[in-house]
């Protein structure tokens, strides 16, 4: 599979390897942030578009959609909840080619939400995964409200619940705890992830970071958490 997955990001990692194509008069040009500073500053001011109503809509032109047919270069890996309100693309302003999202109700990780991330970061060269919590998260209210009652949630959603209860703060009641488990959660998901020996040996090099983050639905904000 490895083998696979290489001759894939051959493919794949093409304009990244050799950086982006000069851009051609009147086209717009497609910058690819190479560090993980860079990458969040970009992340930080497609956000403060979004929240100012300015939104670029960035990299949808159509010679970028014919150069993208051939490639890809995304920068950050975001791995975010599945809640509708929290589209990763948007929250960001970013565009085709700059972002490859993993969204899973809560940022469970599970063995295909691994492979995902490590491929973005071992084969495409990716200097930063973001995950991305939100303000009233259901899944994560479901964890604590499962907790408290013992109830069974039905089919999978279970899975769900018992990969996020670990994070659930006991310092806090009601909608406290909630919010205290969102943040939580963020910070085991992203501990999790930085423990995995391959990406560590990124960050331990400087060519990743791995950052937990929160959105805020009231104000539309991002911020970083400690």
């Amino acid at each position: 599979m490895r083998t696979a997955l290489t001759g894939v990001a051959a493919l794949g990692a093409g304009l990244g390897a050799a950086g982006p194509a000069a851009a051609a008069p009147g086209r717009e040009t497609h910058v690819r942030p190479g560090t993980p500073d860079e990458a969040w500053n970009e992340l930080a001011a497609g956000n403060r578009r979004w929240r100012a109503f300015r939104e670029r809509h960035p990299h949808e032109n159509p010679a970028l959609r014919r150069e993208l047919a051939t490639g890809q270069h995304p920068f950050a890996v975001v791995l975010g909840c599945i809640d509708s309100r929290v589209p990763p693309e948007l929250v960001f302003d970013q565009g085709l080619g700059d972002l490859m999202t993993v969204r899973t109700a809560g940022e469970v990780l599970d063995e295909a939400v691994l492979g995902s991330v490590a491929y973005g970061v071992l084969e495409l060269g990716i200097p930063l995964v973001v995950v991305l919590g939100h303000q009233s998260c259901g899944a994560v209210r479901a964890a604590v409200e499962a907790e408290q009652t013992g109830q069974r949630l039905p089919a999978h959603m279970q899975y769900l619940v018992d990969r996020i209860r670990p994070a659930i703060d006991h310092r806090r009641e009601g909608d406290a705890r909630i919010d205290a488990t969102v943040s939580a959660n963020v910070r085991l998901v992203r501990s999790r992830l930085a423990a995995e020996p391959e990406l560590a040996a990124k960050a331990d090099a400087g060519r990743l970071a791995i950052v937990g983050a929160r959105y805020e639905l009231t104000t539309q904000t991002v911020h970083r958490l400690a």
